[in-house]
């Protein structure tokens, strides 16, 4: 029985089908080859699967009992292809932060259409998170704000633009058409990252890592207020944090693919390219 998973594969096929010849012309076998395939498990069973007749077959109390099992393990046999061919397969590991992840899902289609196809596990993951994972080894590359750790290679350069303003619900900046830099001061201003805005009055405070969700319960806390990219306004549903429209002149975050120069392989130059082709193409 443990040898017998083509007859198994002939089993279900032809109670899918009701019919041995059908049933052959799918899996590209004979009619003989296909009788001969269910005796054979009919004797290894000790069960008669089908009734046969010159106008139809049936499926027996037996059949259809062991139906069932049959097919559990054909899905088995299918998901264990697919599983090595997924584990055989080149595979990159890339960390992005989570505000960039629609081009984090279009790296990974671009990579799994060429030819041969190369694998990406994403790994979300604010920028410490991230650097401490490419330098241990854990991941191939990790999209970074800039500037990168000194022992990165960087390339594929971006911006992201920071055009909204987050304020708790009932401020009083919250129906205002626009709020302008200069309206900012005397407010503290939440920067997720290492480095306070450039060129914004206020006060600055720090949010671990560039986490804006975290930043984004710190603004419904009523603990400052923070810039915040268009990116993130479409796709956040908050009924205690208003996005308000800001002009602030070229308030941007720059990110960069980055990796270490002595964990370069093919893999990881069609990662680069894929990047590279993923901000060229929207």
């Amino acid at each position: 029985m443990l040898l017998m998973l083509r007859e198994i594969h002939c089993f279900t096929k032809v109670a899918e089908r009701l019919s041995f010849s059908a049933a052959a012309a799918d899996l590209g076998m004979s009619q003989p080859a296909m009788s001969q395939a269910i005796t054979r498990l009919e004797r290894a069973t000790g069960s008669r699967l089908f009734e046969r007749s010159a106008r139809e077959v049936r499926l027996t109390a037996e059949g259809k009992a062991l139906l069932a099992y049959a097919e559990q393990v054909i899905e088995s046999v299918r998901a264990f292809e697919v599983e090595a061919a997924r584990l055989a397969r080149p595979t990159i590991h890339l960390a992005y932060p989570p505000l960039v992840g629609a081009l984090a899902a279009r790296i990974v289609r671009r990579l799994a259409g060429r030819s041969p196809a190369i694998g990406v596990e994403l790994r979300a993951a604010g920028r410490s998170a991230a650097a401490r994972a490419l330098a241990d080894g854990e991941v191939s590359a990790a999209i970074l704000a800039t500037p990168a750790p000194a022992p990165f290679v960087t390339a594929a350069r971006f911006h992201v633009t920071v055009d909204h303003l987050a304020v708790p619900a009932g401020h009083r900046l919250e129906s205002r058409p626009k709020v302008t830099a200069d309206e900012l001061g005397g407010h503290v201003l939440l920067t997720p990252g290492t480095r306070p805005w450039p060129g914004l009055p206020g006060r600055s405070r720090l949010v671990a890592d560039d986490d804006f969700a975290a930043a984004l319960d710190l603004v419904a806390a009523g603990a400052g207020l923070l810039p915040i990219p268009q990116l993130l306004v479409r796709t956040v549903r908050r009924d205690d944090v208003r996005f308000v429209p800001l002009e602030a002149g070229d308030l941007r975050i720059t990110y960069a693919l980055a990796w270490s120069r002595e964990r370069v392989t093919p893999e990881l130059m069609a990662l680069v390219q894929a990047v590279q082709d993923a901000l060229w193409t929207r």
